[in-house]
């Protein structure tokens, strides 16, 4: 799906806000786009700013003409993206920022564009080095930010920007357009889970270090149906061994906490997201005890990535927690 039926579709009110804006000549200096993990935020920033570029605005970027092919091939000179999912953007990368900027544009347009993804990754030395970029922003020179995780992000960035909030898209139909686009059902109905883009779950279940989490999930729950022991034994002997980086563990765990969430629902009132797994939730329910503590226990495990941990201990705390409640 194009970017600008993405729009149309789902964020129908980004969509017009912004076309309203670009219309009426009234175009935000900064804009800061926040959603959720999965969202095509950074794709999304693109797209707007091409659309403030485009040589034949429909209303927005035609993705056709030589700007937004040159956008594409990443050969335009007045725009630097700087992208915090590649690690975490110093107070060095806006100083270049700011220097390229206050230099005359080099393109004829006259329009000078950065965008910052997921700035809640920035050090400290570099926000306030933007904040200071913010407050006194140059003729024609716009801004896209992007976040993640809003509480993360500085009060003065947020009110120096126009914030556009996406709005979550139904997860059946995450689920249905993924199985749609090629998705194995039980991948889709798992990574939708925490990835509320189609595209992002077609993405991420090609890679191999979801390919290497989703099997490690795989053997520990049916370790899991047989005892505590296998479960033990099988996280010491075939997870830990193979979720060796953080990303493989993080993606592992957020599966892990699915899991227990259906096994909650089931537990309650019998509503399953992850039907693919209706029998081995339905095993499990008679297995485990305390679910909710062991999927508290999950999630704060998830949260403990974030800073350094010795993921293979962390691994077999989840383990030890959930299967010393175990029913015998």
């Amino acid at each position: 799906m194009q970017i600008s039926e993405y729009l149309e579709k789902y964020q129908p009110t980004i969509f017009k806000t912004f076309v309203n804006a670009k219309n009426d000549g009234k175009l935000s200096h900064a804009y800061l786009l926040s959603g959720s993990i999965g969202m095509p935020l950074k794709e999304v920033a693109l797209f707007l700013a091409k659309s403030i570029l485009c040589d034949d605005p429909k209303p927005l970027a035609c993705e056709s003409c030589i700007t937004c092919l040159r956008i594409d091939e990443g050969n335009y000179s007045d725009l630097l993206i700087f992208d915090g999912s590649e690690g975490r953007i110093k107070k060095e990368d806006v100083i270049k920022l700011t220097g390229s900027f206050d230099k005359t544009a080099l393109e004829d347009k006259g329009i000078l564009i950065y965008i910052i993804h997921l700035v809640e990754n920035m050090t400290p030395s570099a926000v306030n080095a933007l904040l200071k970029f913010l407050e006194e922003p140059g003729r024609n020179v716009f801004a896209f930010l992007t976040t993640e995780n809003e509480s993360k992000v500085l009060p003065t960035i947020i009110s120096r920007t126009q914030v556009l909030r996406f709005k979550e898209i139904d997860r059946q139909e995450i689920i249905n357009n993924s199985v749609s686009a090629g998705v194995l059902s039980e991948d889709a109905e798992i990574l939708s889970g925490f990835y509320n883009d189609a595209n992002t779950v077609k993405n991420i279940s090609e890679t191999e270090e979801y390919k290497i989490a989703k099997q490690a999930l795989d053997d520990q729950l049916n370790a899991l149906l047989l005892s505590s022991d296998d479960a033990v034994f099988t996280c010491q002997r075939l997870v830990v061994p193979s979720v060796k980086t953080n990303d493989i563990a993080r993606l592992y765990i957020k599966m892990l906490a699915e899991i227990f969430k259906d096994l909650l629902n089931l537990s309650v009132n019998g509503n399953i997201t992850l039907k693919s797994y209706d029998n081995i939730l339905r095993e499990l329910l008679t297995k485990v005890d305390h679910i909710d503590k062991s999927l508290l226990i999950i999630l704060s495990a998830l949260n403990r990535l974030d800073v350094n941990v010795n993921v293979p201990l962390l691994l077999d705390h989840i383990i030890f927690e959930i299967t010393k409640e175990a029913s015998k």
